[in-house]
């Protein structure tokens, strides 16, 4: 192992500093490393990935932690490292090239590439040595090594083509239909598990705003279909081991069909949007399940990852003491001796815990083999939980992300619009002002905050998430400042972001790093992407200031996606709800104050999904009725008379 550190020693990224004393030696992005490239004439080894990443866990400790592996790369490469969380732009390029080689991405993203950073070789996860058809890293780094030297000109043709290839961004729009909504609806059916839930085969990914398109479907179409879905994907998740029945939360995926086997790490963007996904199916269908299971979301948000500032961090590794889930799983031994023979044998019956275990020997507590779902075992629970602290530590990734802590934001504002607790309220606008006062400049964002040290400028998704969720606080408080500033925000990313001539944001814009392509990212993966998100927010400021000046940028916008969407419109669901908002637009609620009471009153009584309005007088279109706080609703493409009483209103 080197004596000193490398070159990543005066990053912030906690991924970036994992890698800061090995021996390879490190350079984060940037012109240092690609002059050096250049004067010395070599290839780049780009690895991105992301702190709680466990196959990037592997790599390092294999490769990027050997000496001979080191000496590899250090004489022939200059090796740069990048935190995918801290560089969307990058990671999205070259994960475009990752796929366009493989035909499949994940991280560690591996990537070979000429000092003009154009790439000509991709993969994942390499192992140290050649194994089981498997390239190894060392032969894979002597091989490059070899064809730069003797057959530069090809690698750097090879480079060429692979960027003229990806550079094709898309250009054409397509005409608004409500037919693709129908069809998007058709391949959830497709897709859909009727016996363990979700959408396809292993591995299974929550994908909540799949979910929440669904919900909305079944409330506009009454299709009972799209409710049965989200109910039973719904249920059978917290029901699996990808829901931790000891502390809560949600891990980031499952690697089986049942919801049993969880990639262990969690992260906050998960637990924001499932949040959302619960807090609205409880709205639906008044299930007081989905209203625990998003109070136990919040609860784990809350403890584990709030910084005392009220910021969020961004996750929990999956590993401990170098083991994946070793934190998680339990012996049936193990339990009895803590919580005695009696109870411990329910708990274990309760919670799936045998002698046999179901993973790896040990056991991942569930409830998959319970039809019926009872609050059991509180108490035990609680005695698991804490011993389970002191076994081990999971590594916690403190870094503070604009977008993610928005998405979180916008989940706390939601929980409080539906279950009427002012604690939601206040941890949301906490959060918020963290990002005010340190992730904010004017009408700039920025992407990371750490240490007391903030990263580079904001991309697309920090200004689509941000603006989302004032949005949210401005329906869930009705205070003006927070719409003045979702609309500054918007604002900010159509003059940097949108692409004028063929419509549609770009995911950098005029003030980040120019890199050797501009992409669009329009898929809705893990997180719904930054132009589905600004499709959603520029419909709602639409209809919500009823502003026409938007009407065309909304159209264009829109059209733009459909055309992203065309092809297989299931993997657009965010913007298939924003789409879905345009054509049937939600319920239109003008309210007309007679003081300042009346505001506290509303506060919380508005329900998601209705376009709300305040006018703090009357207007010569808005009058009171009665002297008294008068109501305005427009639903169904038709207005009702105004009216003195809300509850009567909204019951229409």
């Amino acid at each position: 192992m080197n004596q000193k550190p490398n070159q990543l020693i005066n990053e912030t990224s906690p991924y970036l500093l994992q890698h800061a004393d090995n021996p390879v030696n490190w350079y984060p992005w940037g012109e240092e490393a690609f002059a050096k490239a250049k004067s010395e004439d070599k290839p780049v080894f780009l690895s991105i990935g992301y702190s709680t990443c466990h196959w990037c866990h592997v790599m390092a400790h294999e490769s990027f932690e050997d000496e001979e592996v080191a000496e590899i790369l250090n004489r022939h490469f200059v090796a740069i490292k990048v935190d995918k969380e801290e560089r969307p732009d990058i990671d999205s390029i070259y994960m475009s090239v990752c796929q366009a080689f493989t035909g499949s991405g994940g991280w560690p993203t591996s990537i070979f590439m000429t000092p003009m950073q154009k790439p000509f070789y991709a993969g994942t996860y390499f192992p140290k040595h050649s194994q089981y058809g498997r390239v190894g890293f060392i032969d894979l780094l002597k091989t490059i090594a070899e064809k730069w030297t003797t057959n530069k000109a090809e690698l750097i043709e090879s480079a060429e083509a692979v960027v003229k290839h990806l550079d094709g961004a898309q250009k054409y729009k397509m005409d608004l239909s409500e037919s693709i909504l129908s069809a998007a609806f058709a391949q959830f059916d497709v897709m859909y598990d009727e016996r363990f839930g979700g959408f396809g085969k292993a591995p299974k990914f929550p994908t909540p705003h799949n979910l929440m398109f669904l919900l909305d479907y079944y409330e506009r179409f009454k299709d009972e279909q799209a409710l049965s879905m989200v109910e039973k994907t719904l249920t059978q998740m917290y029901k699996g081991g990808i829901f931790d029945h000891i502390g809560f939360g949600f891990s980031r995926y499952s690697t089986d069909a049942y919801y049993l086997v969880p990639h262990f790490e969690k992260m906050l963007y998960d637990n924001a949007l499932l949040i959302m996904a619960y807090t609205k199916a409880f709205m639906v269908t008044k299930r007081d399940f989905y209203q625990k299971v998003a109070k136990q979301i919040a609860q784990y948000v809350i403890r584990e990852l709030t910084d005392v500032s009220g910021a969020f961090y961004s996750a929990q590794d999956a590993d401990s003491d170098g083991i994946e889930g070793k934190y998680y799983v339990f012996s049936d031994k193990e339990l009895l001796e803590l919580l005695g023979k009696e109870k411990g044998e329910a708990f274990n019956e309760y919670y799936g815990i045998t002698a046999q275990g179901n993973f790896e020997g040990a056991n991942i507590p569930n409830l998959l083999h319970h039809d019926k779902l009872e609050e059991k075992y509180e108490k035990e629970r609680d005695k698991v939980f804490e011993y389970r602290q002191t076994r081990t530590k999971l590594h916690l990734d403190d870094k503070i992300l604009t977008s993610w802590n928005s998405m979180m934001i916008a989940a706390f504002a939601m929980m409080y619009r539906v279950f009427g607790d002012s604690t939601y309220l206040e941890i949301a606008e906490k959060a918020c002002r963290f990002i005010e006062r340190s992730l904010c400049e004017k009408d700039k964002v920025f992407v990371s905050y750490r240490n007391g040290k903030r990263s580079n400028e904001g991309f697309l998704d920090d200004y689509a998430w941000y603006g989302f969720a004032l949005m949210q606080l401005y329906e869930a408080t009705l205070d003006k400042q927070y719409l003045k500033r979702a609309i500054q925000f918007c604002k900010k990313a159509v003059d940097d972001f949108y692409d004028v001539e063929n419509s549609g944001f770009f995911l950098y814009g005029k003030q980040n790093e120019q890199l050797i392509m501009k992409p669009k990212d329009t898929y809705d993966g893990a997180i719904p992407s930054g132009n589905s998100v600004m499709a959603y927010n520029l419909v709602k400021l639409m209809q919500m200031t009823e502003n026409e000046r938007l009407t065309k940028l909304v159209k264009d916008q829109l059209e733009f996606m459909a055309g992203a969407a065309e092809d297989y419109p299931a993997s657009h669901s965010f913007y298939l709800s924003a789409l879905s908002n345009y054509i049937y637009p939600p319920a239109h609620l003008v309210c007309v104050l007679s003081s300042s009471v009346d505001k506290e009153y509303l506060k919380g009584r508005i329900p998601l999904g209705t376009n709300l309005i305040v006018l703090e007088k009357e207007s010569s279109e808005y009058k009171l009725l009665n002297g008294k706080a008068t109501f305005y609703l427009c639903k169904n493409f038709s207005c009702l008379a105004p009216s003195n009483q809300l509850d009567e209103v909204l019951r229409v």
